[in-house]
């Protein structure tokens, strides 16, 4: 691509070069073809009509995606001519597609704060009601693993097989009461 960009820009140098040994009248003629395409180039950056631009605050977020970009590219081939020529309409359209609140730069709802606080007020009380139901209706014996007696069994058996002996300490297993003299609380194998 950079390649035929060279060839094409040489070509059209070239072809713009007049020998020096042409007569003045020559050398405007040759002169000429590139200075009209200049002119036309300038001529196609014609203003926005204004209807099209009006109320484009209030219209763009409804206007297809497809009428979007084609008001865009209009706008930003009207901006690359001087900007004392175009009209305030098209200058302030430029600046709301371009700056304007619209898309991610929307600014949040009034209401969202508390939106979010409520949901995650209810969702909070869900989990703990639902935590409230599990514990209720949970059975009141205790396996016999979740006695005191085989905590400290389990304690004894970590220590003779010297697991953790940098931070094992007396007492790191042991979580539950002791068990009751009754036996009724606790599951049998």
């Amino acid at each position: 691509m950079l390649r035929s960009s060279i060839i094409r820009a040489t070509r059209s140098s070239a072809s713009s070069v007049v020998p020096s040994t042409a007569t003045p009248a020559a050398r405007l003629q040759r002169a000429a073809p590139a200075v009209c395409v200049q002119q036309q180039q300038s001529r196609q950056a014609h203003a926005i009509s204004n209807p099209t631009l009006a109320n484009i605050e209030k219209r763009w977020e409804d206007m297809p995606p497809q009428e979007q970009a084609d008001l865009w590219m209009t706008l930003r081939d009207r901006m690359k001519v001087d900007w004392r020529e175009m009209t305030m309409q098209e200058k302030k359209a430029a600046y709301y597609v371009a700056f304007g609140p619209h898309g991610p730069r929307r600014p949040p709802p009034a209401d969202e704060g508390r939106k979010v606080l409520f949901w995650s007020i209810s969702l909070i009380g869900a989990g703990v009601a639902l935590f409230a139901a599990t514990r209720m209706f949970a059975s009141p014996i205790r396996p016999k693993t979740m006695t005191k007696e085989w905590q400290e069994a389990t304690e004894e058996y970590m220590k003779s097989q010297g697991t953790e002996p940098i931070t094992f300490y007396k007492g790191m297993m042991v979580q539950s009461p002791p068990a009751s003299k009754t036996g009724s609380d606790q599951i049998t194998e």
